[in-house]
């Protein structure tokens, strides 16, 4: 049975993803380091996982399989959950894939080497209605592959 885990501690697409996972009737992990609020959905659990900087990126690692999605803006957690053969999605919709995630994990480090050095302050982009969107057709994409795959 698929598994939606959200590695929930800055995601802003929590009650789209309960709502998806309701309608397909599956389990769906919020994985954070601290108690937050959750939307209520028939099959929501909470993880809190102890402190620690990937504390909740293990827990989800350590337990995705290939049947499952992964819900992360964290490009080290989405490679692990790849290699792990599971699906994964950005809060804005952007899929993961084994194209691409060596692309993000680069951009990622040229990015901090940019802040480290003092040459970028870190812009990051405002959340939109349109990546809200986006968010939604690449969840369901990813649940009617994981349906066509087995």
């Amino acid at each position: 049975m698929t598994t939606i885990y959200i590695d929930a501690d800055a995601c802003p697409v929590k009650d789209e993803a309960v709502r998806v996972a309701d309608r397909y009737g599956f389990a769906i992990h919020f994985v954070s380091n601290s108690y937050m609020r959750l939307p209520d959905g028939a099959n929501v659990q909470r993880v809190v996982v102890q402190e620690g900087p990937d504390a909740a990126d293990d827990w989800i690692a350590e337990r995705i399989t290939r049947q499952d999605i992964c819900v992360t803006a964290d490009i080290p957690l989405a490679s692990r959950c790849l290699k792990a053969g599971a699906k994964v999605i950005g809060p804005t919709g952007k899929p993961f894939t084994e194209a691409n995630i060596g692309t993000a994990l680069a951009m990622r480090d040229l990015q901090r080497h940019l802040r480290e050095t003092g040459e970028s302050k870190g812009y990051n982009a405002s959340f939109t209605r349109s990546d809200r969107s986006q968010f939604l057709q690449a969840l369901d994409a990813a649940v009617q592959a994981l349906k066509r795959s087995g």
